[in-house]
């Protein structure tokens, strides 16, 4: 129960959020009202504050998410059982003239239900004008016939009967085909309506964004709640409910996370003999923490094939995500890591002043020691009807931000595949996403299933400090390995993830080595890497704007696996680069000749390598580069100096 405790408080922390619309990838979200839900609806009605039909319209995709109050039942309803929704919902609920049009109805006509319910609300003590509007137009029953008479919105045959779907043989009598058939997936029938009350000088704000009409509601269910019964979440006694929400994850989700509505399975039979003897939740508790997750998940969730990574604080929304890269941490200091120096120190540095950036973010926010938590929730759904909570931590944030600085700080290597705010790629030194190891394990191509699996599989290694498991590197280090079947971008990237996760692993055994080249390293593996890195930069070199792969690259897959007959290959190949860049190349070749003097004789074999070699093959060739930036540099200010020599 703590999950929801714990989504209780994010609530109760964050009640001058309610109702206040946000924004995230183009979609609208808000923290709902208790006793509300969203419905996307495809009708808007407006109806005057008389109570008369005004105009109606189809309402755009990008507008159909709308706050709507429910009902226990109506929240929860399925098949064919009757539970309206006290004010907005379909068609066959809000037209009284339903069956009029066509509408086809099984047993007792859902209208009478609604509108019953509706004027109970409105004529009860919480009413509000808006809500008695809108009570008013609907008891004349005549809203199907404003829509296709009147604002032509709905669309009929010859016989005045609702069309189930558009055919061309309707063209007649509708030379346009109708707009609804564009926003709605079945017929006409299931069409949602929602309703607000028109005012020629715009002062009065739409139903479902009104406050007010949502404190009437809530004040007035408040009285219709079941009996009391103690609440496994707060301990106290509440008005209790056996139905939960659903809608967590989207609109369209119908899955649970707290169900007992299969009383002929054996869903609580054998150990209960009623579903509140397992764990009885308040009506109140319910509510919140299921609103509370909704608007945590659509304004900071991570969401990979219905699988929801969620992280957040009771009090403080500013949490770092333990999946994202050091880039992500504070996209405005960690580059400075780049820029000034790759060191183990300036990294932890620059980390700790980015997790203090939110430490006091954190502690601005506290309300009490009590509430200063910092949660991570992963959920999934097996089938359409259940979820589960597949992962819950909840740590105290000082030890969460010690665990995040731990990983950020020794699952690190030089990136170079993100870009900045200009769309231009940019390097970091820090740790890849989670995301990032996927691809880079499995390949871009990888299923939403392998990389979620993966997401979760690491979660434990940075919040708990687990080891990377070996099978994940093993998958890196056969990918890193395999440069010709990747594109160069590609292996790049996997390279550098590559290493990050290897020299994390060895740290934990406390045999890290870092990015830094390491000259008096004399491991056979690190060894072979630094061999291949030289002979990779000669023949590029060598080979200048020819856009080829060099042999070193062509023969690292076999060069792991029998390094000292490849490198026989691999040098022989050289001599003509080595001819073509003359003196240029003695660089090199002296370097080659001083990393083979480092090799015991007895190490100078076929044995396949260790991930070590991609270690020592990247820091290698990454000195290989600078320097050659150093040179380029250096002749340049000579030329320039020359220059300005000639000049005088």
């Amino acid at each position: 129960m703590s999950w929801l405790l714990n989504l209780y408080e994010t609530y109760e922390s964050n009640l001058d959020r309610v109702g206040e619309i946000g924004l995230r990838y183009n979609r609208e979200y808000t923290l709902l009202p208790v006793s509300h839900t969203t419905q996307n609806a495809h009708i808007e009605v407006r109806v005057t504050e008389e109570g008369e039909f005004h105009s109606a319209k189809v309402i755009d995709k990008s507008e159909a998410s709308t706050l709507i109050p429910c009902t226990e039942k109506s929240a929860s309803r399925a098949g064919a059982v009757i539970a309206p929704y006290p004010l907005h919902d379909k068609l066959s609920y809000v037209a009284g003239d339903y069956v009029a049009y066509g509408g086809q109805i099984k047993g007792e006509e859902p209208f009478a239900t609604y509108i019953q319910d509706l004027q109970n609300w409105a004529e009860s003590p919480y009413t509000h004008p808006k809500v008695m509007s809108i009570y008013r137009y609907l008891r004349k029953r005549t809203l199907i016939r404003d829509l296709v008479e009147v604002s032509r919105i709905l669309a009929v045959d010859d016989q005045q009967q609702l069309i189930d779907k558009w055919d061309n043989k309707y063209s007649d009598r509708y030379p346009e085909k109708p707009g609804i058939f564009s926003v709605i997936a079945g017929d006409q029938t299931s069409a949602f309506v929602r309703f607000t009350v028109y005012s020629p000088d715009d002062r009065l704000e739409e139903v479902w964004k009104d406050a007010a009409v949502h404190a009437s509601f809530i004040s007035y269910y408040q009285e219709k709640l079941g009996d009391e019964d103690f609440c496994y979440v707060t301990g106290q006694r509440l008005p209790s409910t056996d139905k939960h929400a659903n809608k967590i994850r989207n609109s369209g989700d119908k899955a649970k996370l707290i169900s007992a509505n299969d009383k002929t399975g054996f869903t609580y039979r054998g150990r209960f003999t009623d579903s509140r003897d397992a764990a009885s939740i308040s009506y109140e508790v319910s509510q919140k923490a299921h609103n509370a997750l909704k608007w945590l998940i659509q304004r900071q969730g991570k969401t990979i094939d219905d699988r929801v990574f969620l992280v957040w604080g009771n009090t403080s929304l500013y949490i770092p995500d333990p999946g994202e890269d050091t880039f992500a941490l504070d996209p405005e200091a960690m580059p400075e890591v780049v820029r000034r120096s790759n060191t183990y120190e300036t990294l932890a540095a620059e980390v700790a002043k980015a997790l203090d950036g939110y430490r006091s973010k954190m502690v601005q926010a506290e309300v009490s020691s009590a509430q200063t938590g910092v949660n991570i929730l992963i959920l999934d759904s097996a089938t359409t009807g259940r979820m589960a909570v597949l992962y819950y931590r909840n740590m105290d944030k000082e030890l969460y931000l010690d665990r995040l600085k731990h990983w950020h700080t020794t699952c690190v290597w030089l990136h170079r595949y993100r870009k900045n705010e200009q769309g231009e790629f940019t390097v970091f030194y820090g740790a890849p996403a989670t995301r990032d190891i996927a691809f880079a394990a499995y390949g871009p191509r990888a299923g939403d299933k392998v990389v979620k699996g993966l997401m979760e599989r690491m979660l434990p290694c940075i919040v708990d400090g687990s080891r990377v498991p070996l099978d994940i590197i093993r998958s890196l280090v056969n990918r890193a390995s395999n440069p010709i079947a990747l594109e160069r971008w590609e292996w790049e990237k996997t390279l550098s993830i590559t290493c990050a996760l290897l020299d994390k692993h060895l740290y934990d055994r406390r045999e890290g080595i870092g990015m830094s080249l390491d000259e008096q390293n004399d491991d056979r593996n690190y060894l072979f890497g630094r061999m291949l890195a030289v002979a990779d930069v000669l023949e590029r070199r060598a080979l200048g704007k020819e856009d080829r792969a060099t042999n070193a690259i062509r023969y690292m897959n076999a060069f792991s696996q029998h390094p000292e007959r490849t490198w026989r290959v691999i040098q022989t190949a050289l001599q003509p680069y080595q001819a073509r860049l003359g003196r240029k190349a003695t660089n090199l070749t002296k370097i080659i000749d001083e990393i083979a003097y480092k090799f015991d004789p007895k190490d100078f074999n076929n044995q396949s390598l260790s991930g070590k070699y991609l270690l020592g093959f990247y820091s290698q060739r990454h000195v290989l580069y600078q320097s050659k930036q150093q040179d380029a540099a250096i002749d340049t200010d000579e030329s320039q100096e020359d220059e300005n020599e000639s000049n005088e």
